[in-house]
């Protein structure tokens, strides 16, 4: 691992200013919104916004990367990226915030595909896996810093966006000063959304119901601090243990699912997250218990997307591993989009307890629909299950490929280990 940290160190650098850059936005702006006076309706449409972005920008940024080049691509991007945050401050507008999230969704859809790529090129076969896991921890450092740096100046001024701007501009020294010549861009054609809901019912649903759950914590959670009343102390305490809650249990999880049927897991972690919900609900008025439902609430949701993700790598041959992934990562997209104007509606008609309401549901239905499918099929042997492979929702389609590609290469590796096993004698 510190050998593979020495050779990319300037690149996870450059990475981790991107996502304190775009951990510290989605903070600002809700209770940025919340001193202009919007609703949380009005708030969700602006949320919604980033992540229809960034489904777009999934699709077409691999075309720009083809007809102009890797750098390019990221200077032009990134540089829009950090306008967009000077302009928010300049213009406190929903439908302009809506229009320049939208924006910074596409953008940085676009910039994680073409810095992905370069660190997935830094890497080795042999590598590969650490580098990955690096990345994940470098994203959650990133964001749980950004809401550190939420108290360092009045939400009500300019100062914060300028930080948010100078975080990204800083970004590509690192990033472009030290990166090997830019790689070759290919990604693999999607499976169709009906095999890959013939293939596994559970992992399609599963990560479209993700997608709403994700969009509310990752767009949301600070509109629902705002809603509480929170200072602005418990309001970064409070969106940092979603996240520190998610690189904390990422691995124990991935341990766990190596080693059990992954829908049991599944059905566990997610009715475990409603029945905290549940049991929490009354009293999050104390805040130790609004901080720990964030942080448990944070630690399955983030794992979650990787153990679907390598449930349905259980059904696929290796050759389909890639392919599935594009399909995830569209079906996961559309969820993050519907997410927020939910939300939304629900916290303004109902009460801003409505937000934990949403995910206590997604999440129970995902559980529901786990025990049905447990009817339906045998589980596939442990032993021959694919690996999980630590991702996050919010990634590209090039770092879930690179975790499609670490989970082949540690299923061939021991298949050539038990080929290399003498036979007893």
């Amino acid at each position: 691992m510190i050998t593979v940290f020495r050779s990319t160190w300037a690149l996870l650098l450059g990475l981790m200013l991107l996502m304190v850059g775009n951990g510290l936005q989605g903070t600002v702006l809700g209770v940025r919104g919340n001193i202009e006076g919007y609703s949380a309706t009005t708030m969700s449409w602006v949320m919604a916004a980033y992540f229809l972005g960034f489904l777009g920008g999934s699709r077409i940024t691999p075309l720009l990367i083809r007809r102009v080049g890797h750098v390019r691509v990221f200077a032009a991007l990134a540089s829009t990226i950090s306008a967009a945050f000077i302009l928010y401050g300049a213009a406190p507008n929903p439908y302009a915030w809506s229009i320049m999230r939208l924006v910074v969704g596409f953008c940085f859809s676009g910039v994680y595909v073409v810095a992905e790529s370069w660190l997935n090129n830094a890497a080795t076969n042999e590598t590969r896996g650490k580098a990955l896991s690096l990345y994940l921890i470098v994203q959650m450092v990133g964001i749980v810093a950004a809401q550190g740096l939420l108290l360092l100046a009045d939400p009500a001024g300019w100062t914060l966006f300028v930080v948010m701007s100078v975080c990204v501009s800083i970004s590509f020294l690192p990033i472009l000063l030290t990166v090997s010549p830019a790689p070759l861009f290919d990604t693999t054609k999607p499976m169709s959304l009906k095999k890959l809901f013939q293939v596994s019912p559970l992992g399609m649903v599963g990560v479209f119901l993700l997608g709403g759950v994700f969009s509310a914590l990752f767009g949301m959670a600070p509109v629902y601090a705002i809603e509480r009343s929170l200072e602005l102390t418990d309001i970064s305490i409070f969106i940092g243990l979603i996240y520190l809650g998610g690189m904390l249990l990422q691995y124990p999880l991935g341990w766990l699912s190596d080693r059990m049927d992954r829908r049991v897991l599944i059905t566990i972690v997610t009715a475990s997250c409603t029945t905290i919900i549940a049991l929490g609900l009354p009293f999050t008025d104390v805040k130790p218990v609004l901080f720990a439902i964030a942080f448990l609430t944070g630690g399955i949701a983030n794992p979650l997307y990787s153990l679907l993700l390598a449930y349905t790598n259980d059904f696929l041959d290796h050759d389909d591993m890639a392919a599935a992934s594009g399909g995830m990562i569209f079906v996961n997209g559309i969820g993050a989009v519907s997410g927020p104007f939910v939300v939304g509606y629900m916290m303004t008609n109902w009460g801003s307890d409505f937000f934990f309401v949403f995910i206590a549901t997604l999440m129970g239905l995902t559980a529901v629909y786990g025990i049905y499918r447990m009817t339906q099929r045998p589980a596939p042997n442990v032993d021959e299950t694919s690996y999980y492979a630590p991702v996050l929702p919010q990634a590209s389609p090039v770092a879930v490929e690179v975790a499609q590609e670490v989970a082949i290469d540690r299923a061939l590796e021991d298949e050539e280990d038990a080929d290399a096993e003498p036979l007893p004698s």
